[in-house]
């Protein structure tokens, strides 16, 4: 690269960097002035920004400009705004954590040599810690700017419950925000990481403000206690029998003990269960017809065998959302994680069943018939067993007591719904690179979860 180009990205994002600092006006905005601020934002950096300061623009940016990381920026502020018209705060963190975080990473990545991640070569050590550091202490800062008082925006950083903000609030849940948005903007993916960091900011701090903060440390102070190490021990156990059983790789079995442990902890021993019972139908349905799927090429890779991004992705939300039941005052976070294990069981039993024996298979897109193991393929039996999976998980987390019957029709509803998305995602994103499978497997759960919870609120 030329000194120009070190100038211009050194440039590109210091300004990345400095518009940050708007994000801590919105306390003194109305939802509709901060609306018309992040449209006013897209309008400027599309239309006069090229004009007023063309070396930020890379190549690829003037080709094309809707799809350019200057414009995305201000998009995803302005979504930010749309989503929480009634928590400013949160929208505020997630913008800065989107500015400070990212830019300081890439510049730091950039310009001081340190070792490459392993999952991503393309990724540093020290644009990671950049990430975290920078970032985490610019969020944290921000929590504590919106803990004021404000003219117009009466909401606060806070914990479901509570009367005012406080230290658990304002520390660590920008904290994990930030860690959180910093492993995902290392994925080796295609979407824009002005899309992918905040949005992720976002969903842990959205999350987190459903707990209560009271209820949660009485649960923390029990951590010692026989139930935590019980979920450690039976985790490792199954982590073990697992790897040995052929089903999962060995950061699949650390990831997915990881996970089972949060999961025990947040929702107890049916919960659990809940998770175990997807995972057996996931794993059962991946070996149906693997000598048939193996001559055709489209059998799983290491042999059926899960790794840690598989686990994550599929079963990650379905993680944090047994860790906001933690403190939750409703049933609501427990909802979201039953709907996220049966979405992400139902799209995989969908696809290893279509691919085994789905006799034609239809892509999404077009509807035009295309081979098994297509991306975005979709089959009548496939799609058939998916319902079949999620219905039995739904039934299964009533019995368990986790939801009542009634929800039971929300949840398949809003998994089928899922997976019909998330095979439209692989027919356009997924071929195209944008997205991996991990990814979308996570995109896909997000979805069930959301719009089961939408559902759900509406019938109340």
């Amino acid at each position: 690269m030329t000194a120009d180009g070190r100038t211009s990205e050194v440039a590109r994002q210091s300004v990345h960097v400095a518009v940050g600092a708007l994000a801590l006006a919105l306390p003194w905005l109305t939802w509709p002035q901060a609306v018309l601020l992040g449209a006013a934002g897209v309008l400027f950096n599309l239309i006069l920004l090229p004009r007023l300061l063309p070396r930020l623009f890379r190549p690829e940016d003037r080709r094309q400009p809707l799809l350019s990381g200057i414009v995305l920026y201000p998009a995803a502020v302005l979504g930010l705004i749309l989503l929480f018209p009634s928590r400013l705060d949160l929208a505020a963190i997630a913008w800065v954590i989107l500015a400070a975080s990212d830019g300081m990473a890439t510049l730091v990545g950039a310009h001081v040599k340190t070792s490459r991640l392993p999952w991503n070569p393309e990724k540093s050590i020290g644009g990671l810690a950049a990430f975290v550091v920078f970032g985490g202490a610019a969020a944290v800062a921000t929590a504590f700017w919106m803990s004021g008082n404000s003219p117009t925006n009466t909401s606060i950083v806070a914990f479901a419950g509570s009367t005012g903000a406080s230290t658990l609030a304002l520390v660590v849940v920008p904290l994990l925000a930030t860690t959180a948005a910093a492993f995902v903007e290392t994925v080796p993916i295609k979407l824009n990481d002005n899309i992918s960091v905040p949005a992720i900011a976002a969903l842990v701090l959205w999350s987190c403000a459903f707990m209560n903060e009271v209820i949660l440390w009485q649960v923390l102070a029990l951590m010692p206690s026989s139930r935590f190490w019980t979920a450690i021990g039976l985790n490792v156990v199954v982590a073990v029998l697992g790897y040995r059983a052929g089903t999962v790789t060995v950061g699949g079995a650390i990831a997915g003990a990881v996970i089972g442990a949060v999961m025990y902890v947040g929702t107890g021993l049916n919960g659990w269960l809940l998770l175990f019972a997807s995972f057996l139908l996931a794993a059962a349905t991946t070996r149906l017809g693997l000598k048939r799927k193996t001559a055709a090429g489209i059998a799983e890779e290491r042999g059926g065998r899960r790794g840690a991004g598989n686990a994550i992705a599929n079963t990650g939300l379905a993680a944090l959302a047994a860790f906001v039941a933690l403190g939750a005052l409703d049933d609501l976070p427990v909802l979201a994680m039953v709907a996220a294990l049966a979405t992400a069981a139902s799209d995989t039993v969908a696809s290893e069943v279509g691919k085994a024996w789905g006799r034609t298979t239809w892509l999404i897109v077009g509807f035009r018939r295309v081979p098994p193991g297509t991306s975005g393929a979709v089959s009548l039996e496939g799609t058939a067993a998916g319902v079949v999976a999620a219905t039995f998980l739904a039934w299964l987390a009533a019995a368990f007591g986790l939801i009542t019957y009634e929800w039971i029709v929300c949840v398949v509803f809003a998994a089928t719904a899922a997976s019909l998305v998330e095979s439209w995602l692989g027919a356009t994103l997924e071929r195209d690179g944008v997205l991996n499978n991990d990814a979308l497997n996570f995109v896909n759960s997000a979805i069930g979860a959301g719009l089961a919870l939408i559902l759900v609120s509406g019938s109340q």
